[in-house]
């Protein structure tokens, strides 16, 4: 059965899209059996992969929410696409009405079963959720683990702990993955938001921007030539597969851990 990581923001657009598309993309290649991982635009405002890489939307979300309540729903890689840069997506359009109640029906039993799929299915979803909202609530609970993308700024680590309380309750661990510079250390921010787990990604625009689709080329996951995201990004993604072998881990709601305490 597939493993799902939620990965979202409370605040602005810090990069989630790049952030999911990064892992994906940095996944190791002996995990999940060789399945590579699927990135799933599950946000309530719509995607914009298909935009930026001129493809098609559909089949996507939207048909995939579409049959989640029937007995057989069937497959989610059945609405996969596979962008320029390697990575599986199932994309969404933009719009934030039917995208808002395909995200509702997603979070429902019948989604989370097409999400995860059979007993036998390997693989890793990755839900990219962007601004995380009450819509995104339930969806967000079904993940095994929650992955909450920042800029590392006072300002935006100060948005975290201020609109936690708005995320309701988060079903999985919580990772706190700061992307780009902080002045502060991995360890000082654990300890004022009183999050176990916190990261940091490197932020470069040559990687960004290849994943971003504004620029051409594949980005290589370990070698000389790696990009200082990927490299961020694959120690973060080998860290999630090998805590994974031990199944999923149940923390208290996301929004408990962070309203414990402010930054001073």
């Amino acid at each position: 059965m597939r493993r799902v990581f939620a990965i979202g923001s409370v605040a602005g657009a810090p990069g989630v899209t790049t952030t999911a598309l990064a892992l994906a993309a940095a996944w190791p290649l002996e995990a999940d059996g060789g399945v590579r991982p699927v990135v799933v635009e599950a946000g309530v405002w719509g995607g914009d992969l298909a935009a930026r890489f001129g493809l098609p939307h559909s089949p996507g979300l939207l048909d995939v929410a579409a049959v989640v309540g029937q007995p057989q729903p069937g497959s989610l890689l059945g609405a996969v696409r596979e962008l320029p840069v390697g990575v599986r997506v199932v994309l969404a359009p933009s719009g934030r009405g039917p995208c808002t109640e395909a995200v509702r029906l997603l979070g429902g039993g019948g989604g989370v079963r097409v999400l995860r799929g059979e007993e036998k299915d390997y693989g890793s979803v990755l839900l990219d959720l962007g601004r995380l909202t009450s819509e995104t609530q339930e969806l967000a609970g079904v993940a095994d683990e929650v992955l909450l993308v920042t800029r590392g700024g006072a300002d935006a680590l100060a948005h975290v702990y201020a609109q936690a309380s708005d995320l309701g309750q988060a079903g999985g661990r919580l990772t706190l993955c700061v992307l780009g510079e902080c002045p502060y250390a991995p360890s000082e921010v654990s300890a004022a938001l009183a999050v176990e787990n916190v990261t940091r990604l490197a932020w470069d625009a040559k990687g960004a921007g290849v994943l971003g689709g504004t620029r051409q080329g594949r980005l290589q996951a370990e070698g000389f030539r790696t990009s200082p995201l990927l490299k961020a990004a694959r120690e973060l993604a080998g860290r999630l597969v090998e805590e994974g072998q031990g199944g999923p881990f149940r923390a208290e709601s996301l929004a408990g851990v962070l309203r414990e305490r402010s930054i001073r």
